[in-house]
């Protein structure tokens, strides 16, 4: 199983967007220039994730995008299927005799990905950006 930039940058786009913690809309650009990030392609992305109910859009010269629920609400595993289809492990058409490896490794993806909300991946980021603080 591998996530495709479409996942990747899908995720980098709504964290970045929880992020600023606004109701003002946020432009592609600043959130493509923020992330080292093609705003070509984000453009690609943000129509699965409008479709999927995860952003709202906002026309007009000051328009952008905000998040159209609450971080905490917004379940990654929503979000990967809404942008890269169902996570498959193997080709389950071939009869290889390790069916149950394959069913557990499945369950433990769908596990990760549908505890974790936007939230928790913006706690992690922020938390990784902090560094270490050393008591002497």
């Amino acid at each position: 199983m591998k996530i495709s930039t479409k996942g990747r940058y899908g995720l980098m786009l709504l964290v970045d967007l929880a992020e600023q913690q606004s109701d003002q809309p946020i432009s592609l650009k600043s959130i493509a220039e923020r992330n080292n990030l093609s705003e070509h392609y984000l453009e690609q992305l943000i129509a699965p994730l409008r479709n999927g109910g995860f952003v709202r859009s906002i026309r007009g010269a000051y328009g952008g995008y905000v998040l159209a629920r609450h971080p905490r609400e917004i379940v990654i595993e929503e979000v990967l299927l809404a942008l890269e289809g169902p996570i498959t492990i193997v080709d389950e058409e071939i009869d290889d005799g390790l069916q149950v490896l394959w069913d557990r490794l499945r369950e433990a993806i769908h596990d990760v990905l549908s505890s974790m909300t936007l939230q928790d991946l913006v706690e992690l980021r922020q938390g990784s950006s902090q560094g270490y603080m050393y008591y002497i």
